[in-house]
């Protein structure tokens, strides 16, 4: 029963940040604001999935979080599967609200350019969660949802242009579905993210070495994370 409750919270908390994508970003019902809507959508359901499931909403994420060492490998799996699920759901549901005769073109980016940004910033993202998270020093922290969230807010104004600030294999799914990106681009999403996201674990795993005790600092706080 505590592992259904996580998959659903992961599908729950994931839907959420997903169609606000869509909607905020993907149809331009916010605007130039879109950025801070994901960031604070993500911010929201970080803090209401977190003691459940852990927050992750994002297969990149995930991978840090096993890679630290937070979660069981038999979890992995229907995480992803349950993340990857909500990103398609959410984009069909986002397709209701498209307005009449104004199509969706899907976005093209620079190969190399994108890839970069999609990689660095899913890193950063990670990296935050992994240390606001889960480190022993930030045990029961109240801000973690707000250092995740800003962090999103940040790389979509940075890179937004550059790579669609994507920084999640979930929502890059539910750009496809929604027809925001080239189906035969998405792979490049998913590779870079991936990518940040098993970097990121092992460079805290790396950093967080103790040699003295010759183990990793162990955690007795929050589990929590995400996009």
């Amino acid at each position: 029963m505590k592992n259904f409750r996580s998959y659903c919270a992961e599908f729950i908390g994931t839907f959420f940040l997903i169609l606000t994508v869509c909607v905020a970003g993907v149809l331009g019902y916010a605007g130039p604001y879109a950025p801070i809507a994901i960031g604070a959508v993500l911010m929201v359901m970080v803090y209401a999935t977190g003691y459940i499931s852990g927050g992750h909403l994002n297969p990149a994420v995930t991978l840090a979080v096993w890679i630290r060492g937070k979660l069981p490998t038999r979890e992995v799996l229907p995480y992803i599967i349950a993340q990857m699920l909500a990103g398609i759901l959410a984009a069909l549901v986002a397709k209701v609200f498209a307005r009449v005769g104004n199509p969706i073109i899907p976005a093209v980016f620079p190969f190399y350019p994108a890839v970069l940004a999609e990689f660095l910033y899913t890193f950063a993202l990670c990296y935050v969660i992994l240390n606001v998270a889960t480190a022993e020093a930030n045990a029961g922290n109240s801000f973690y949802g707000l250092a995740i969230g800003f962090t999103v807010t940040v790389g979509a104004f940075t890179v937004g242009r550059i790579s669609g600030a994507v920084f999640n294999p979930a929502v890059a799914a539910g750009l496809v579905t929604i027809g925001g990106f080239p189906p035969l681009s998405s792979w490049t999403y998913y590779t870079s993210e991936l990518g940040g996201g098993v970097f990121a674990g092992l460079v805290f795993q790396a950093l967080n070495f103790n040699p003295e005790r010759k183990e990793l600092t162990k955690s007795s706080g929050l589990t929590v994370v995400t996009r």
